[in-house]
């Protein structure tokens, strides 16, 4: 089998990001569950964008940060993602090719406007999200491009996808076709609220299709319904690999029999916490794609992460290969 062209491939939710400072009150005042994902629909959007103040727009989506962390990681990348055929969508491809990312999927004509994610960032740098789905949840099988699939390495799918059946579906044949080229699969679970929703259907994935999975403390206690240590030892069992995230007390990585403990970064201030776990899954990616061993591509996870919340938004700022380059890990 030749090899493949892109080292990643991702597939989510093609959303803009629309960021803004607030207090506390904000939420309250406005109902906003913090720290959490909610999803809305377009009256309620339009409201919330009228209501932010100060607002910072660009492409993101959780999948699509990643894949922006991996193209800033000098890596071939790939993206599937739904779009409406408007402004939005427009700008959200462009800002994508600009990264040098591979992304040609079929804008949506005559239906929903593109997604768009409103997130408040209060000043302990949590991030409060209530998101518009829009054109992104019309995503379907017919949006699978089966060979660019095959032409990855590894494909990344984001668990808000599974909020609509016909995402779902596009999902599993994603990961079919990834099976069938015999490429890695990587999912993650992306939100406790979305563990809850679909917990039956990761489960069944995590133990039947899922090679390496993503998850932060609370995600992977709320997939087993336990604690977090019966849970990584749960996951230990029914993956090759997982990726846990622990915010400043850095990342637990377990594959086998083995158990890694990876360091958070140290950083002067955390300013906006959105992108953390994206960013994390773009240098862990990165650094297994290259064959890094598993400490490594932990370590190098943190340096992305870091550097993402240490600034407004869920892209890098600085580009993270060199980041990388300081630390002493070679790509």
């Amino acid at each position: 089998m030749s090899t493949p062209r892109f080292d990643v491939i991702g597939v989510g939710n093609a959303i803009v990001d629309v960021l803004s400072p607030v207090e506390d009150a904000f939420l309250a005042k406005h109902d906003i569950a913090k720290a959490g994902m909610t999803l809305i629909e377009q009256d309620r959007a339009e409201e919330l964008y009228d209501a932010f103040g100060e607002k910072t727009e660009q492409s993101g989506g959780s999948a699509a940060n990643t894949i922006a962390g991996i193209a800033s990681l000098g890596l071939d990348a790939a993206y599937i993602g739904k779009t409406a055929d408007d402004g939005l969508g427009e700008s959200f491809g462009d800002g994508l090719r600009k990264l040098g990312v591979h992304y040609e999927t079929r804008p949506l004509s005559g239906g929903p406007s593109t997604a768009r994610c409103l997130i408040a960032v209060t000043p302990d740098g949590e991030r409060s999200m209530s998101t518009f789905l829009g054109a992104s949840v019309e995503f379907s099988e017919v949006d699978v491009d089966s060979a660019l699939i095959k032409d990855s390495k590894i494909v990344f799918m984001e668990g808000y996808l599974f909020d609509k059946d016909a995402a779902k579906h596009a999902f599993v044949r994603a990961a079919e076709a990834a099976e069938a080229a015999n490429r890695n699969v990587a999912l993650t679970l992306s939100d406790t609220f979305c563990v809850e929703r679909h917990r039956a259907s990761f489960l069944h994935l995590v133990k039947n299709h899922v090679d390496i999975l993503f998850a932060n403390e609370a995600e992977i206690a709320a997939l087993y319904e336990t604690d977090f240590d019966s849970a990584a030892e749960m996951a230990r069992k029914d993956c090759k690999l997982v990726a846990l995230t622990r915010s400043e007390k850095g990342s637990m990585i377990v594959s086998g029999e083995e158990t890694h403990h990876v360091k958070a970064r140290p950083i002067e201030k955390l300013v906006d916490a959105t992108g953390a776990g994206d960013l994390y899954a773009a240098g862990f990616l990165a650094g297994y794609a290259r064959g890094l061993d598993l400490a490594d591509c932990g370590t190098l996870g943190s340096i992305a992460a870091a550097e993402v919340i240490s600034h407004y938004g869920a892209r890098p700022e600085v580009p993270l290969d060199r980041l990388a380059a300081e630390a002493g890990i070679r790509l």
